[in-house]
Parts: C-alpha cells; sequence; structure tokens
C-alpha cells in the first residue's frame, strides 16, 4: 500500500527509547545535541519580530513562483552586506532550505540517479534525496589533525558515475563546522563543469564563522563557472526556524542558468508554499539578523574555548572546528561511540549524539551542540570527560 521510498526502521534506537525512559522517570537530562535556537535561552527582540508581521499586505493573496519583489530585494542585500551581488531576479523562496533542496532535486534528477553528498554528513540528505526517488551517494571529507578537514578530490571522482546528476557542498558543514577553501572551491566548480553537474552548496550557517581565514571562499551565490544553487533561510541566519522562510539562488552561465530559473519557476508555482506574512516581514528580520547572531557566536565561541581547555589533558581529542553549531569529540575506541553515548545518557544524564547519526565513516565520535546554555554545557561535558577517565561502566546501559 506504500510507496517504496519508505525503507527505514520507523522503530525507536536503543538511544531514542532511552532518553524516553529517562525523561518519563524526571530525569534531569544535559542535552548536548540542542540545536533549536528559539530553546537555547537567547533573547529575541519580540516586539520587533512580532512587529513585522502586522503588515497589512499579508492579508492579500498574490501568488509569485519567485517570492515577493521585496522579499528577494531583502535577500539580495543580506547577500550584498557580505559582499557577493546577487540579481534578486535569481532568487526563489520557499518554505524551509529542506523545501529548497526538493524543488533542486526535482529539478536536476529522474528516478534513480544520484547525488553526491558529503560523508561526515548531515541525516537529513539520506531522507531528502529518498523522498524524491534520488539516490544519495557519499563522497568522503578528510581529517587531518589540527589542521582540519578538506574535501577529498580522489573520494569524488570516484563516486561520480554516469547516473550522476549534482554535487552537494555545505560551508560550513554541519557537523565538521569546516568551511569551503578558495582553491576547493575553484575546483569543484571546475569540476561539475567539465562533466556537467550542478553545484549545490548548503550556507545555512554562513555567518558563523570563529575566526577571520584568508583561504576561506566566499558565498558561491556568485558562482558562475557551473551551475549552481545556494541554498539558505531564515532557520540559522535569524535563529528563526519556526519562521519558515528560505531560498535558492541559482548561478551560472547562460543560457543554462536562464532554462534552470523557468523550470524552478514551474515547480515553484506548483506548491507556492512560502508564506505571504513571512515574505513581508524579510527585510525588517533580516534587520536584526546581527544581535541575534553576535549571541550565538558568544555562546558558540565560550563554549568551544571550555571545551578545548577540558579536552587538552584528557583521552579524547577535540577536532578542529572552524564555525557552525557543533563541535567533536573522538573517543577512546575500546568500546563503540554508540556505546559511549548509551554510558553516559544511563549514567550521567548527558545526552550526545554518536558519530553514526552522521554517517562518519569510522568510530569512534561524539557530536555535541556549542548552542547549549554555557553552564549546561560545562557541567555536560564535565560529566563526559570524568566519564572518559573513569571508563565506560562495566554493566548494562
Amino acid at each position: 500500500m506504500f510507496s517504496s521510498r519508505f525503507k527505514w526502521d520507523l522503530r525507536e534506537n536503543r538511544l531514542a527509547r532511552l532518553l524516553a525512559e529517562k525523561r518519563g522517570a524526571g530525569a534531569r537530562v544535559l542535552d548536548l545535541t540542542e540545536s533549536n535556537p528559539t530553546r537555547a535561552g537567547f533573547a529575541y527582540p519580540v516586539g520587533e519580530i512580532l512587529g513585522a508581521l502586522a503588515r497589512p499586505e499579508a492579508l492579500a493573496y498574490e501568488p509569485a513562483p519567485r517570492g515577493l519583489v521585496g522579499a528577494r530585494q531583502a535577500v539580495t542585500d543580506y547577500y550584498a552586506a557580505r559582499g557577493t551581488t546577487v540579481d534578486p531576479d535569481h532568487v526563489h523562496l520557499t518554505a524551509s532550505t529542506s523545501e529548497g533542496y526538493s524543488y533542486l532535486f526535482k529539478l536536476l534528477t529522474d528516478p534513480g540517479q544520484q547525488v553526491l553528498v558529503p560523508q561526515p554528513s548531515y541525516p537529513l540528505f539520506e531522507f531528502l534525496a529518498a523522498l524524491e526517488g534520488v539516490e544519495p551517494r557519499p563522497y568522503e571529507l578528510r581529517y587531518a589533525h589540527p589542521s582540519g578537514w578538506s574535501l577529498d578530490f580522489d573520494s569524488l571522482e570516484r563516486a561520480a558515475t554516469p547516473g550522476t546528476r549534482a554535487v552537494v557542498v555545505v560551508s560550513p558543514h554541519n557537523p565538521t563546522g569546516s568551511f569551503l577553501k578558495r582553491e576547493e572551491s575553484v575546483r569543484l566548480a571546475g569540476f561539475c563543469a567539465e562533466r556537467g553537474l550542478a553545484l549545490v552548496a548548503d550556507e545555512v550557517f554562513g555567518d558563523y564563522a570563529f575566526a577571520p581565514d584568508p583561504a576561506r571562499a566566499g558565498s558561491l551565490a556568485g558562482e558562475s563557472a557551473a551551475l549552481s544553487f545556494v541554498l539558505s533561510g531564515f532557520s540559522k541566519i535569524l535563529a528563526l526556524p519556526q519562521m519558515k522562510l528560505g531560498w535558492v539562488v541559482t548561478g551560472g552561465p547562460e543560457p543554462l542558468r536562464h532554462r534552470a530559473l523557468e523550470r524552478l519557476d514551474l515547480i515553484a508555482d506548483t506548491f507556492l508554499s512560502a508564506g505571504a506574512p513571512a515574505q513581508h516581514a524579510a527585510a525588517a528580520w533580516l534587520g536584526l539578523r546581527d544581535g541575534l547572531q553576535r549571541q550565538i557566536l558568544g555562546r558558540a565561541r565560550a563554549n568551544l574555548e571550555w571545551l578545548v581547555r577540558l579536552a587538552a589533558d584528557s583521552p579524547c581529542r577535540l577536532l578542529t572546528v572552524e564555525g557552525g553549531w557543533s563541535a567533536i569529540l573522538e573517543m577512546p575506541r575500546y568500546v563503540s561511540e554508540e556505546e559511549w553515548a548509551l554510558a553516559l545518557l544511563a549514567h550521567d544524564d548527558v545526552l550526545a549524539h554518536p558519530g553514526y547519526f552522521f554517517d562518519f565513516p569510522r568510530e569512534a565520535f561524539l557530536v555535541v551542540s556549542l548552542l547549549a546554555r554555557e553552564e549546561i554545557f560545562r557541567e555536560a561535558t564535565a560529566r563526559l570527560l570524568a566519564r572518559v577517565e573513569a571508563g565506560p561502566p562495566s554493566g548494562p546501559a
């Protein structure tokens, strides 16, 4: 009766079951997986955010495949402030970055064809691709300590097949926090142009760099060598995931870009899912981003600095991170990362993600959110490191 796209085991995993038991028993769980900024204790300018929704224009229905002109102009002003020129006519507004991916998979692929996605990777890619009948095929990110992560072009070459239609890159990457470098950006665009592939760049965390880096690539919204699509939105830029506004910026050589825009118009016109109130509020909300981003960056940097000091003389290794909302701890391998996560939750009331949630190709890693309140983050990571020093309990989690 149901689509074969639903190929996943929908039962809860061991960690989810244990978490439900803990919370059901009233335990105070210290959550190092928190990714929802609206629950992380930031001070939002409530009056300005809600006031921007009180626009009488929002009561009129004005269907437009690319979105309202004023909202698209606000998006291009955002890029201009970051040093990138974007034409408002090259912007399609969506309800979310996830919807942007679904539009692009519809645009670029036939059922059974492939998109190349980075590994480690955000788990949403598997679901978004599979629900469009597309195969996500991994290419590797390579890590060298302490210089950090880089794109493995040999792996990219091996992953590409005649059925490949696009390459997805995330900058900064989630969860590694690594930015695409200028040299990588040029080489990647050349790789895609040479093979007739689209380049899809997810830049949702692009405003969250921990330090300047002259080698870092800027936004790919200005890319011209290959057909390109840049995704971003309010979920991360404004820490407002509930306001449901994202976008796709189309770039690349003409007439290929024009043909892509026409086809995206048809897809977007079919769904018309970006809400009018959020579009009318877009310019005002984007004007609030500096205050919100300062709070988030301050929190993430403070938590990272604490973790650097804490992990310095421990059996764990903190991997190099350049930005974003996450950090990665490499754990001793005498037990699996799942056993580490289960032991921490069962015995220390600390919740962290095991690396396999993000398709790490080998053991043993834990991914922790830098978004957590500082007092929670410090207590939770102190318990985590104490558990590592003591070793995992021998009894069942």
